[in-house]
């Protein structure tokens, strides 16, 4: 199995993730939800200024890497624990259920600009109950996926690394995926 960290708030997560699902390779994947800027806030705040421009210049990136991809520019970036703990939870229920939350989780933030640090938003995503216990068991399974991610010694996302150990960052192109993959 493959191993991809990765964080809601990053467009180029979302595109290769996006990418992974198109190639048909997303099932031979782990995926790991990990921040690589847990200082954000919660609630997700308007971004103005460097930061704004920061936001537009990754999206206008992800448009030139992916032109087909839907994206759009959202109003900032959230933090992104509650999605990663949501995801996790799903995931240890049911896999199929925890993919399909992760892939409507990013559409939601990268197409919608929904606040993907807000339960309210959350709940919906997951269109099932899950109790606060559950999701607070999450938080170490979160951490010990952080300090994996950490321990690779690369502190960029989307990283995914293949079962020999091999290593691929960033959001590459199709043939670059394939031949990781192969």
């Amino acid at each position: 199995m493959f191993l991809l960290y990765s964080d809601f708030n990053c467009p180029f997560c979302y595109a290769l993730h996006e990418r992974l699902h198109d190639l048909n390779l997303i099932d031979r994947c782990e995926w790991r939800g990990v921040q690589h800027a847990p200082h954000l806030p919660r609630p997700m705040r308007p971004w103005n200024g460097a930061l704004g421009a920061e936001l537009r210049h990754e999206v206008a990136m992800v448009q030139r890497l992916t032109p087909r991809l839907s994206i759009a520019l959202p109003p900032g970036k959230p933090n992104t624990l509650p999605a990663i703990q949501f995801a996790i939870t799903l995931l240890r229920i049911n896999r199929q259920e925890g993919m399909r939350f992760i892939r409507q989780t990013y559409r939601t933030f990268w197409c919608e600009g929904k606040d993907i640090s807000d339960p309210k938003v959350l709940n919906r995503l997951a269109t099932c109950d899950l109790s606060q216990d559950l999701i607070d068991e999450s938080l170490n399974i979160a951490r010990a996926w952080d300090l994996a991610w950490r321990e690779t010694g690369h502190g960029g996302v989307p990283l995914i690394v293949s079962p020999d150990g091999d290593i691929l960052i960033g959001c590459v192109p199709e043939d670059t995926v394939r031949r990781f993959f192969a």
